[in-house]
């Protein structure tokens, strides 16, 4: 019985003529390209987060708004321990032969790092729009991207992926 991830959907024959290892080495540098993109955005949001807490305004927000802002704080650092993962863990097997269980756990790692930006996103959105409008235009906000992301992230590229079966 072979050792390492057992091929997957994802891993369906697409005509490429490439050895196993080369198949690894590929989707790995794809999620690399993938990483950079989110990891670029979680600290854009991780920084306006930090900073937002130094505002002269900040101590205007109420204790609902506290509660939320510290939960985005929380949320965006995890969403940054998960974005960065996939570097210790490739620092970690290193040249031990274990590019499928870097790739496969890399591969969830990036799909919880997503998940935590879209609710990061989601509640920044939430607690500008509240602080600024009201308690339902930051919940109707927070509720809109929410969906949006769920259908533009997840939806979308279910379908697309069923129709090319």
């Amino acid at each position: 019985m072979p050792s390492g991830p057992q091929p997957s959907e994802d891993d369906a024959p697409d005509g490429r003529d490439e050895t196993e290892n080369e198949r690894l080495d590929r989707n790995w540098v794809e999620l690399l390209q993938e990483l950079r993109v989110v990891q670029t955005g979680t600290q854009i949001l991780t920084g306006f987060l930090l900073a937002a807490v130094f505002q002269s305004r900040f101590e205007d927000l109420d204790a609902f708004q506290h509660t939320v802002y510290l939960v985005l704080v929380v949320t965006s650092i995890l969403t940054t321990v998960f974005g960065l993962a996939p570097v210790s863990l490739h620092r970690l097997l290193f040249r031990r032969q274990e590019k499928g269980t870097v790739v496969t756990y890399t591969n969830r790692y990036v799909q919880i790092t997503l998940a935590g930006v879209a609710i990061t996103v989601a509640g920044i959105g939430m607690l500008i729009f509240d602080f600024v409008l009201g308690r339902a235009w930051g919940v109707a906000l927070a509720v809109f991207l929410l969906i949006l992301l769920v259908i533009v992230w997840v939806i979308i590229p279910r379908r697309l992926a069923r129709r090319q079966i």
